[in-house]
């Protein structure tokens, strides 16, 4: 297995790229304009990242499906995560356009109070955006706006103004992303059904309590998506959270069974998976209004 190479400044980058560092903390990068090829390889950054691939999107699979947009593919990663695929020998030209910013870069600012809620940082490399040419056009000229303020030079006003079009661009890409979830409807509803199935079979295993409730995570492993990923696309598509939807299964479930005077109200709580009755309980009277044994005497 390739080492995975340690990238943690800016400069590290631009070296690579054979580019001037313009920003100890900033840089945006044109390929087109890169003369150098570069070994592939596995990099974990120290940085934020935005990659716009320039490809033909008809010519990409995603899940089952081909996408026709003309060109542009964006790609986000977070500080720590592992970018590239390592072929040993391997020269590549990249294509297309790269903003990489440090977290030192936002810190104190209303970017890095949210960067958070930029959830598609932590998607998967395959759950990436497929841009229309108008969007892609969009997400450019914010790009060059960036650009022409790095080789404006640093003064007083460069932070901020830099950091607005980098806030800029990452809502450009959270409506495009809405634009996505809706445009692949279809698929959408394929990907809730198999949710709701996994859901099923958990509960009709010895996983409850094997291993207790199951997790947004547990489902988008079974789905092979992130998490953040799955419960974005649950949340457009239902309005509700992705955990939301686990603890309703969960409480129809728990209607169910409360109606089978039997068993205790524990028993049922361990069989669903809880660890502690009470946390079951809350949970119930939370969704239903009512405590399990007043809804088994009620009904």
């Amino acid at each position: 297995m390739m080492e995975i190479r340690e990238m943690d400044h800016i400069y590290q980058y631009n070296d690579r790229m054979g580019l001037e560092t313009l920003h100890p903390l900033i840089s945006i990068v044109d390929f087109s304009k890169c003369e150098v090829q570069v070994e592939s390889a596995r990099l974990r950054y120290g940085f934020y990242s935005v990659f716009l691939k320039d490809v033909k999107c008809g010519d990409l699979q995603y899940g089952r499906n081909y996408y026709d947009y003309q060109e542009g593919t964006m790609v986000f990663t977070a500080p720590g995560q592992v970018v590239g695929v390592a072929r040993k020998g391997e020269y590549i030209q990249p294509k297309g356009w790269a903003l990489l910013f440090h977290p030192d870069l936002i810190r104190g600012t209303s970017l890095g109070r949210n960067i958070k809620n930029y959830r598609f940082f932590s998607y998967e490399v395959y759950e990436a955006l497929h841009l229309s040419e108008q969007e892609r056009q969009i997400v450019i000229d914010c790009l060059k706006n960036i650009e022409l303020e790095l080789h404006h030079g640093i003064d007083k006003h460069s932070k901020m103004l830099i950091v607005s079009n980098i806030e800029l661009l990452l809502n450009y890409c959270v409506r495009f992303y809405d634009r996505q979830f809706i445009t692949r409807e279809e698929a959408n509803k394929d990907t809730l059904a198999k949710f709701e199935k996994i859901m099923n079979d958990y509960f009709q295993s010895d996983k409850p309590q094997d291993i207790g409730l199951p997790s947004v995570q547990y489902c988008a492993d079974q789905l092979h998506l992130s998490a953040n990923y799955l419960g974005d696309l649950i949340k457009k598509e239902t309005g509700k959270s992705a955990q939301e939807h686990i603890q309703l299964y969960l409480i129809d479930m728990a209607k169910e069974k409360v109606l089978d005077t039997s068993r205790s109200i524990s028993e049922i709580a361990y069989e669903l998976g809880f660890k502690y009755p009470q946390h079951f309980t809350r949970l119930f009277k939370k969704c239903v209004g009512t405590s399990p044994n007043e809804y088994r005497m009620q009904n």
